[in-house]
């Protein structure tokens, strides 16, 4: 029995999906189907926690995995820097250079646990909202989307990581996938998500 572990924000947590209750949770029914068909059992746990930055990952991600440790091993997901982006009280939550820090040290927290870790993009923003003041006071912009994507990817490749570009996915089609409030996917966007995450799970079950 291997665990899969999604750290993250509302994104990994799957706000604003009614329908499906986010991609990790369309894996988690995907992955219990295989197991009933005779497959391996995969245990997925969603641990995205809402307006989380990498700074709540660091504190946290100890604890977690020592808390859920399979015997036959973990794969990790990790989806940050929505969050750490945005700019609030005109200054940015979590800036690039503490982004990466952060990252690279719970990457190395979960090095420990795990030799299988995935580091999710963060995803584009609807023209309709970029650069305007959400309702929580923050303000993103699709320029800082790729900065920290492109840190994302530069530590991916640094530790040998597999980068999953759910950015490039949505580029295109964007105001077709995000909700009204255009930083989250809609139902179509998070069925997108999970339907290029399973090939990855794919091979552990």
């Amino acid at each position: 029995m291997m665990y899969g572990l999604f750290f993250g924000d509302s994104i990994t947590y799957g706000e604003y999906d009614g329908v499906f209750g986010g991609w990790v949770d369309i894996l988690k029914r995907y992955a219990l189907q295989k197991y009933n068909e005779g497959g391996n059992e995969l245990i997925l746990f969603n641990l995205g926690i809402g307006g989380e930055t990498s700074e709540g990952l660091v504190k946290r991600i100890q604890n977690e995995m020592t808390a859920r440790n399979a015997e036959d091993g973990n794969i990790v997901f990790i989806g940050y820097g929505a969050n750490d982006l945005a700019v609030k009280d005109q200054k940015q939550i979590v800036n690039p250079e503490q982004f990466k820090a952060n990252i690279e040290k719970a990457i190395q927290q979960a090095q420990d646990f795990s030799k299988e870790i995935y580091l999710v993009s963060i995803l584009p923003i609807s023209e309709k909202v970029a650069g305007k003041i959400s309702a929580t006071g923050k303000v993103r912009t699709n320029e800082e989307v790729l900065v920290y994507n492109q840190i994302l990817k530069g530590i991916a490749i640094e530790n040998s990581l597999i980068y999953i570009d759910f950015h490039s996915a949505f580029l295109e089609d964007k105001e077709v996938l995000l909700s009204q409030d255009g930083v989250h996917p809609n139902e179509k966007g998070y069925g997108m998500m999970a339907e290029i995450a399973i090939p990855i799970i794919e091979k552990y079950l």
